[in-house]
């Protein structure tokens, strides 16, 4: 019995990501419609069926190819005749794909994106940090983790106890600069800064307490960066070991970075990956067994988490030649492609890992359409990482 063919209708995010303890993820300018334009572009282009709010969607024009996020943009792609749901958004466990009592008729549609329990829970950085910590086995830089302590005045005695909860920092770092100040709830390079120096770091976290009250202060790793992509368990991929049991994740080879601005590397909405990063040669992962040794964390990480669509996980030497150490777990990572009008240079860290490997753009979109489990799969999620406390 031959499957049937998806219908395929992409979301942006129009949701805002709820606040927790006062910390909230930023939201894409856009609400990521870039990405999801070039998504639906490239599957349509190709032959797939995908849905538009409107008729004849302007390729040039991201705002005509995707539905927002909200409990009525989603039932309106449903009532569309939808199969499959591209969630390119941020989710979290209120959003509607989570708990929408309207969808739960419909819990067999499949789904691309985390589960939004998965997403909720692990994108606090410090709190997925120490759990994996706790794990044993995988290579992490050391870290702190730093509330305001001010009311949400900002009184004489406030400001007289956040001086002496920074003071209290600046001891416990110690001379371990430089450092890396950043959101615990962050979204690409927002926010993220290398501190050389105790007065750099303590103007940084005001600057950051005045939109977070909590914040990550890590080791600043000196060394090569790169990310890796982390495919779902699902069918075989081109040029990638074959999972036999097709319940594992799997890493694509490392994408190395460079032309750092300030030793960060720079947000890929100002500046194309294209320009500043390469997949890492066959070659050189024979030669430097740290490449491989790092795929095979960051896989772990994956299984651990329990992710269902494509994680993205950057990692930094401690200086140039040692071992890799993973320093960010993108729960969205950006999916851009090129295809639509003056989108060229476009293509992700993503795409570029699945280059690598023979795989363009729409064979890396195909493959994770393929692999979509259904919405009812995912509101059941349960952490493989947390069951192990």
């Amino acid at each position: 019995m031959s499957t049937p063919k998806p219908i395929v209708a992409v979301l942006y995010q129009a949701l805002p990501p709820p606040m927790y303890g006062g910390v909230s993820k930023p939201p894409k300018p856009g609400g990521y419609r870039d990405s999801g334009a070039d998504i639906a572009y490239t599957l349509k282009k190709a032959g797939t069926t995908v849905l538009t709010p409107v008729e004849s969607p302007d390729p040039s024009n991201q705002d005509q190819w995707c539905f927002p996020d909200t409990e009525e943009g989603i039932l309106a792609a449903i009532s569309k005749g939808a199969t499959h749901l591209w969630a390119n958004t941020v989710l979290f466990a209120e959003h509607p794909l989570q708990t929408s009592l309207q969808l739960t008729p419909h819990e067999s549609i499949r789904v691309v994106g985390q589960p939004p329990l998965c997403a909720d829970q692990f994108d606090d950085k410090s709190f997925t940090n120490d759990l994996l910590r706790e794990q044993g086995g995988l290579t992490l830089p050391k870290s702190w983790t730093i509330d305001d302590p001010r009311p949400t005045d900002r009184s004489e005695v406030a400001q007289n106890q956040l001086q002496v909860t920074l003071d209290n920092v600046l001891i416990s770092i110690n001379d371990n600069y430089p450092i890396v100040a950043k959101p615990v709830r962050g979204r690409g390079s927002h926010g993220v800064k290398i501190c050389r120096n105790s007065s750099e770091l303590r103007e940084h976290l005001i600057y950051l307490f005045d939109e977070s009250p909590r914040v990550l202060v890590e080791e600043y790793l000196t060394g090569e960066e790169g990310t890796v992509t982390i495919l779902p368990p699902g069918e075989p991929i081109p040029g990638l070991k074959t999972d036999e049991t097709k319940r594992l994740h799997r890493s694509l080879p490392p994408v190395t970075r460079f032309n750092h601005v300030d030793g960060i590397a720079p947000y890929s909405g100002k500046v194309a990956v294209t320009v500043n990063s390469r997949a890492v040669t066959a070659a050189e992962m024979e030669v430097d067994p740290a490449y491989g040794k790092i795929m095979e964390e960051c896989a772990t990480v994956a299984g651990l988490l329990g992710t269902t669509a494509p994680l993205r996980i950057d990692i930094r030497r401690f200086r140039e030649g040692s071992k890799f150490a993973l320093f960010d777990i993108n729960m969205k990572p950006n999916i851009t492609g090129p295809g639509r009008p003056g989108r060229d240079d476009q293509l992700s860290l993503m795409g570029l890992a699945a280059e690598s490997v023979g795989v363009d753009y729409l064979g890396f979109l195909q493959y994770v359409l393929g692999s979509a489990p259904e919405l009812g799969e995912l509101r059941n999620y349960s952490s493989p990482l947390l069951q192990a406390k």
